[in-house]
């Protein structure tokens, strides 16, 4: 690998470690806020909304994960 490929590749890596850290810790923070929903005291919910609002959660998740995992894992149609 030449010098100027391991700095764009250590550049990458570092862009990557700097986006990724700040933005986990965003998404962290936010479900961190979203949890102070769960006071009975100050809101009225049922189970059906809050089962709707994790399944919205998990589903982010998954979706996000496996575009680490199966970056490319494009579905196409033809006819």
């Amino acid at each position: 690998m030449s010098i100027i490929n391991a700095k764009i590749s250590q550049n990458r890596r570092e862009r990557f470690k700097r986006l990724a850290s700040t933005r986990t810790s965003e998404v962290l923070k936010k479900i961190k806020i979203l949890s102070n929903c769960a006071n009975r005291s100050a809101y009225d919910y049922n189970e059906d909304e809050i089962a709707k609002i994790f399944y919205a959660i998990d589903k982010a998740v998954k979706d996000s994960k496996s575009k680490f995992y199966f970056p490319n894992n494009k579905i196409n149609f033809k006819l």
